[in-house]
């Protein structure tokens, strides 16, 4: 038997069916989710020079870690029990190749989530399947007042 879904895990369904609108920094960017399940996520973003390059022409790197940040909250997300929320502790990237106007394919997955904790890991990759990025975050579980409002 699935367990009942919790109010973030209704707005990320309706967000994957078309039936909200996406949240202010995805259309900034230009990002989307494409699939969600317990732990997981995946978002994609088309690279354009126009909108996402450095002084150098290359994809700026804080667009991949938005986009692996993404992916990650919507998986930690995922994990959440009714009441609870969670905010970042930290984030750390590293980057394997330049990115111009590839699309890329953020997959993120909850490594470890205990009470208090999530630990998730996000690989970017190109329209090649090459590994372009990693992205990896540690997580805090908020209940009570922490929670409310988040």
């Amino acid at each position: 038997m699935n367990a009942p879904e919790n109010s973030y895990q209704t707005m990320m369904s309706r967000l994957l069916r078309g039936e909200i609108p996406p949240p202010a920094i995805a259309t900034t960017i230009g990002f989307r989710p494409v699939a969600a399940a317990h732990g997981e996520a995946t978002f994609v973003l088309k690279g354009d020079p126009a909108r996402h390059a450095n002084p150098m022409g290359t994809m700026h790197g804080g667009v991949m870690v938005d986009l692996g940040d993404a992916a990650m909250g919507f998986a930690m997300a995922t994990t959440l029990d009714e009441g609870e929320s969670f905010t970042t502790v930290d984030l750390h990237a590293t980057y394997f190749r330049p990115v111009w106007d590839q699309e890329l394919t953020a997959t993120a997955r909850v490594v470890k989530r205990s009470r208090s904790l999530g630990y998730i890991e996000c690989e970017i990759t190109d329209d090649g399947g090459a590994l372009v990025c990693k992205v990896t975050s540690t997580c805090m579980v908020l209940r009570g007042d922490a929670a409310r409002g988040r």
